[in-house]
């Protein structure tokens, strides 16, 4: 069990979400996130989408009740264990009693706290993704009581680490895929979307990031359609939004781009005032 000394800024439980319940208005939900939580779950032999525990922005502070094991992934935020530096990327066992303290931002904005076993919590729609209105709890607060699997026991053996690409964060270039409606923009737009640079409005969450810029906007409305997390939405208004995991499932404006899973990832580690820009594959 870990104990929540502080929450920080936004954390939550996620796994890889509850997908194929866009029929009854539920988003899909999970890590944004799912290279760098994947790489954790892996590490510590668990399953692949494990829950994990998804830390924006830092600021927590978590106290371990027993022996574990455990991997932290995605951004660095200066982690110490007992006041002593910690490796990311890297299998660590943890005793009873140690401290886990996040620090000062060295790159990205999301980090992923991963356990051998993975996270337990409440069960809904297929999914432990904390959602607010479907899930009971939609942060971590603090003094909260975190539970885990122990199917995959302290006997299970791992000293793996890994070197990741750096491109992952420091890259402003998003992977995109054409959006269905990307072919009535014209000729001059669609080289436009791809040759400026765009910046991250204050604006963004796990909902959507809204972009400063403004993209002019000569389409006429469509009607009410299905979105996904990574769908590129132009307003009346001529903004774009580019909708991430917590995301509604239909929408009215028109998708001129979707966002590969790589491209998500990517993005979701950068925030306000970073710079982007579009590469169609």
């Amino acid at each position: 069990m870990i104990t929540v000394l502080n929450p920080g800024i936004y954390s939550t439980i996620q796994d890889f979400g509850r997908p194929g319940f866009a029929n009854i208005g539920v988003p899909i939900s999970g890590v944004m996130d799912s290279y760098s939580a994947k790489i954790g779950n892996q590490l510590l032999n668990n399953n692949r989408e494990d829950a994990v525990v998804e830390i924006t922005f830092g600021g927590c502070k978590f106290m371990f009740k027993k022996d574990m094991k455990i991997c932290i992934t995605g951004a660095n935020f200066n982690m110490k264990i007992d006041d002593k530096e910690t490796q990311m990327y890297s299998v660590l066992e943890v005793k009873k009693g140690s401290v886990l303290s996040f620090g000062k931002k060295v790159v990205g904005i999301r980090t992923y706290l991963c356990v051998q076993g993975g996270f337990l919590s409440e069960v809904v729609l297929t999914s432990k993704s904390y959602y607010n209105g479907i899930t009971v709890n939609d942060i971590l607060k603090k003094g909260d009581q975190l539970k885990m699997d122990t199917y995959n026991s302290l006997n299970v053996q791992t000293f793996s680490k890994i070197k990741i690409d750096k491109s992952h964060f420091k890259t402003n270039e998003i992977e995109c895929d054409k959006g269905p409606e990307f072919e009535l923009l014209s000729e001059e737009q669609q080289k436009a979307l791809t040759n400026n640079l765009f910046t991250i409005s204050n604006d963004n969450n796990r909902v959507g990031y809204r972009l400063v810029e403004l993209f002019k906007n000569q389409l006429t409305p469509i009607l009410t359609s299905g979105v996904l997390p990574g769908t590129v939405q132009l307003t009346p208004s001529g903004k774009l939004i580019i909708l991430m995991r917590d995301c509604q499932v239909t929408g009215g404006y028109p998708r001129i781009l979707q966002l590969t899973e790589s491209g998500i990832n990517s993005l979701a580690q950068k925030s306000t005032n970073d710079k982007l820009q579009f590469r169609i594959n």
